[in-house]
């Protein structure tokens, strides 16, 4: 029996629960998709798996149904794979271990996934029904949304014949998204060329080099205990990001005294905001009071300035043992340093048409420095490296495109400018805002005589699938919408079962109401 069998509605909690079970991080769908398959073809329906992995699976109207318009269902099955540190779950091998907390289903020391596992339950729940009545459905899931909708970009529609599509990637109940901002990543990669060997001496301190016999010292720096969050729905909260106060802090001790840089490691997915950064430095042990004292310094400015956006904000430094280390030097250190501080990250520009609507946006959520691209670690015992890479990777947004395409130009400017190269990759288009409706009218009408309210209709600055999808599938009609989820995309994230119900149950009744019923 399933930690979630107990919960309505039982079939969608029944496939979410089994979902959670396969790994699926983005870039690690083969289980995922090949579980959606298998689930279609034990049905006997009609489906595609595609070679990037994404499934379209049909099911035909039932009677009764036959002339209805086609819906079109759609979802992602990848999740963002984040865990807290000390987690001994493997997420490329291993599932979740999902919990209830009231009305609440989480993960224990893990993100949860419901987005967007939730829109795959609830197809599989619809698609699985005998009882349920509806149109023809043609249900859409794609891989790898969270790392640049890549399933979306590659994958063919052709064959559908629906022109409603309903989106279910939204995390808050009572809101219709109609619109969206477009997006990309961009990669800023710093060459780091002043790399040296720094030597270890006895009782734990290392060769300060190029000055005889003086010591040097190696510590681990680490900014972290901020709240993180999505990178498109918590922009505008201003929380803070650990790679820019990383680099603030590094600025800062650059300033003060010599320092070189042995390796730095911040964020885990370009849109998530980062919580923690961490960092070897090395410094001359004369210089370790002004160390210690510029840490102490930088921290307690960052906890004021945070103090109501994320109090919980540290830094923390921890000696190193006794080891050979490569660095880069201090010149390149200092460099890669102001390169850090110069570049832009957070809200750029708020909607003049929306109030309240973030308009253009970028986080920077991957910071690293290593001998290549993702390598990790720059510091490596007898490496002997000659070249390294500082690489900030950037998630940019924007509801306007030449907007988008202005930040890209200053991430390529300020990058150019400091002896570096940029990359984007990812670009996707903006969902346009369509004034004429029959989907999103019916769906308010419903809506509102379920509930006696009207549902909010909106835009969102995070980005969604259903700008690419609506270059593909013609005259496109489409509404997102979702059940409450919160802090997706951190360890902290959590579904409402309750909500969960409302939008099942919402959803069943939208299917089975026919044009004209209302």
């Amino acid at each position: 029996m399933g930690v979630l069998s107990d919960l309505e509605p039982k079939n969608v909690f029944r496939f979410f629960e089994e979902i959670t079970r396969i790994p699926h991080g983005s870039g690690n769908v083969g289980q995922i998709s090949d579980y959606l398959a298998d689930f279609a073809r034990e049905r006997k329906l009609n489906f595609i798996q595609d070679e990037l992995k994404n499934v379209i699976i049909v099911k035909e109207a039932t009677p009764g149904y036959e002339q209805e318009p086609a819906v079109i269902l759609q979802g992602h099955m990848d999740m963002v794979a984040v865990k807290k540190p000390g987690c001994d779950i493997d997420m490329r091998t291993e599932g979740l271990r999902v919990a209830v907390d009231g009305d609440k289903v989480y993960a224990e020391g893990t993100s949860l996934g419901g987005d967007d596992g939730i829109a795959v339950a609830y197809s599989l729940a619809l698609l699985d029904s005998d009882t349920i009545r509806h149109p023809k459905l043609e249900v859409i899931i794609t891989v790898d949304e969270e790392v640049g909708m890549d399933g979306a970009r590659g994958i063919d529609l052709s064959m559908l014949t629906g022109s409603r599509m309903i989106n279910l990637d939204s995390e808050e109940e009572g809101i219709f998204l109609t619109s969206c901002a477009g997006g990309a990543r961009v990669k800023c990669q710093l060459p780091m060329h002043g790399t040296v060997n720094v030597d270890s001496m006895a009782e734990g301190s290392i060769r300060w080099p190029q000055a005889g016999e003086e010591r040097g010292l190696a510590y681990r720096v680490t900014v972290g205990g901020l709240q993180g969050g999505h990178s498109g729905g918590e922009i505008h909260k201003e929380r803070g990001n650990s790679n820019c106060l990383f680099g603030r802090l590094l600025s800062r001790l650059c300033e003060a005294m010599p320092v070189m840089l042995a390796g730095v490691q911040g964020g885990l997915a370009d849109n998530a905001i980062p919580r923690e950064t961490g960092g070897v430095l090395v410094i001359r042990e004369k210089d370790s009071e002004a160390f210690a004292s510029v840490l102490d310094t930088v921290e307690k400015e960052i906890r004021a300035e945070l103090s109501a956006k994320d109090p919980g904000i540290y830094i923390r430094a921890e000696k190193q043992e006794q080891r050979n280390l490569t660095c880069a030097d201090a010149e390149d250190t200092k460099r890669a340093a102001y390169f850090l501080c110069a570049l832009p990250n957070g809200v750029q520009a708020m909607s003049a048409d929306m109030p309240g609507l973030v308009e253009t946006s970028l986080n920077l959520g991957i910071l690293e420095c290593g001998e290549t691209e993702r390598s990790g670690e720059l510091s490596a015992e007898g490496s002997g490296r000659d070249t390294a890479a500082f690489l900030a990777e950037f998630s940019v947004r924007s509801s306007v495109e030449s907007a988008k395409n202005a930040l890209i130009g200053k991430l390529r400017a300020v990058t150019e400018l400091a002896g570096g190269t940029i990359t984007v990759t990812g670009d996707y288009p903006g969902w346009r805002f369509r004034k004429d409706s029959p989907l999103r009218e019916k769906m308010v009408r419903l809506y509102e005589e379920m509930y006696d309210k009207t549902p909010k209709v909106e835009a969102i600055h995070a980005g969604l699938e259903c700008g690419i999808l609506g270059s593909k599938i013609h005259d496109l009609d489409c509404v997102s919408i979702g059940p409450d989820m919160r802090d997706i995309h951190t360890t902290e994230e959590t579904l409402s079962i309750s909500s969960t119900g409302r939008v099942w149950e919402y959803l069943v009744r939208l299917l089975e109401t026919k044009d004209g019923e209302q």
